[in-house]
């Protein structure tokens, strides 16, 4: 019998010579013992990792909304009125410097309808008057 173990175990490749010993030599070893993988502290040193982790990404979000002082960013550009013509088409009046911009806005383009030398839209006005202001600077245009 101990002939065919040892064939056995050449041939298989899967035993090792300690195991071989035990198995030949008919004694037991002795296995350890399963560790629970969800154990309690294992679960808490999860969930303090993940909240780490969390943290972390909230933190980059802040702080990269509020140092990202990139140069050439100017705050006199801004949009002082939108209009909406249709689903994806609006009218958009931009204050750029001392000048108003009134433009064209599609998918896929940006057009330039008017220029106004003189601000049509005060930063304080409603943006419920600008239609209004629209339809009344558009009429002048055509008076002249």
């Amino acid at each position: 019998m101990r002939f065919e173990l040892n064939c056995m175990a050449a041939l298989s490749g899967l035993a090792s010579t300690q195991a071989f010993a035990t198995v030949a030599s008919g004694a037991v070893a002795a296995r350890p013992l399963p560790v629970n993988p969800v154990s309690g502290g294992s679960v808490m040193q999860m969930l303090a990792g993940l909240i780490l982790v969390v943290a972390l990404i909230f933190f980059l979000a802040w702080a990269l909304k509020r140092f990202t002082g990139l140069p050439g960013q100017h705050n006199s550009m801004r949009v002082v009125a939108s209009l909406s013509l249709s689903a994806r088409e609006r009218l958009v009046l931009v204050q750029a410097g001392e000048q108003q911009l009134l433009l064209g806005v599609a998918p896929g383009r940006v057009n330039l309808i008017e220029k106004y030398e003189q601000p049509l839209i005060e930063s304080g006005a409603a943006a419920g008057d600008f239609a209004a202001k629209l339809q009344q600077a558009l009429s002048n245009k055509g008076a002249k």
